[in-house]
């Protein structure tokens, strides 16, 4: 293996090391912490405020209750979380997915991000419009379950 192949090599390895100790960062902060059974306000025990959108207009924002979400899937409580906030299960699943090629990628180089480029790629724009309206569903139905239903 030359120089140059050698060092992107590793690049990608460490690449990889990233985003595994990044999922593996939020995973843990997610069992880690309590979910607040309102459904929203558990990432305040980090010391972050309580939603501005939600303070200014009475309204949840986008992503009101994911971190409660990505709590109660860490919890093991799949339908809670589900019911909560449907769009904040599917990234949940997707930073599953994402830690478990990262690792993986780490300890086992195969070049599976490059496969997995390759296979989404001509899915992109498709992909792009499913997560935007998922993300727009999962605020309406938000907004339904805080303002709406009982």
């Amino acid at each position: 293996m030359g120089d140059r192949a050698l060092l992107l090599h590793w690049l990608k390895r460490l690449s990889s090391l990233v985003v595994a100790l990044g999922t593996s960062g939020v995973l843990l902060t997610a069992a880690w912490l309590v979910p607040d059974p309102r459904g929203l306000g558990t990432d305040t025990q980090l010391g972050l405020g309580t939603c501005t959108f939600l303070a200014m207009t009475g309204y949840p924002c986008p992503m009101c209750g994911a971190t409660t979400t990505f709590t109660l899937l860490a919890h093991l409580r799949p339908l809670d979380g589900l019911i909560n906030q449907p769009f904040a299960a599917s990234l949940f699943v997707l930073t599953l997915a994402l830690f478990g090629v990262a690792w993986a990628e780490v300890l086992q180089p195969r070049g599976r991000w490059g496969k997995l480029a390759d296979w989404l790629s001509p899915y992109e724009s498709s992909l792009a419009s499913l997560f935007l309206a998922a993300m727009g569903a999962g605020w309406i139905y938000k907004i339904a379950l805080m303002r709406w239903l009982p």
